[in-house]
């Protein structure tokens, strides 16, 4: 049997732009999905911290050092410019190694640079 756990979470990044012109997702710099291990295309979840809204997207890969958090498309009606979110990624793990499993854990400034980077 498996288990779905936290693989990632870029905790408290900022929305850097909000475009409802997209066919949706979410962009990320690529060094910020490099550190959270992060793929294009990949589920993830949203959860907005300043509106308390939470929703489920696919990630667009943004310019790498950049910065870049942009809300598109409908994902856009969820988050505005300059509110802080956490970027959530899970994946399946056998049962018996869900236990020791370690996600990664993302701090960034309010650049969106990141700071830190720990194993929970």
């Amino acid at each position: 049997m498996q288990v779905e756990v936290l693989k990632s979470k870029l905790q408290q990044v900022f929305v850097t732009e909000s475009n409802i012109a997209y066919r949706g997702s979410i962009t990320i710099d690529e060094d910020l999905m490099d550190a959270a291990d992060l793929y294009e295309w990949e589920l993830v979840h949203i959860n907005n911290a300043t509106k308390g809204t939470r929703i489920i997207t696919y990630v667009i890969k943004g310019a790498r050092g950049s910065g870049a958090v942009c809300m598109n498309g409908g994902a856009s009606l969820h988050a505005s410019t300059g509110d802080k979110i956490h970027i959530l990624s899970f994946c399946h793990v056998e049962k018996s190694l869900a236990k020791a499993h370690k996600p990664i854990i993302i701090f960034t400034n309010e650049k969106n640079e990141m700071i830190g980077k720990k194993e929970v």
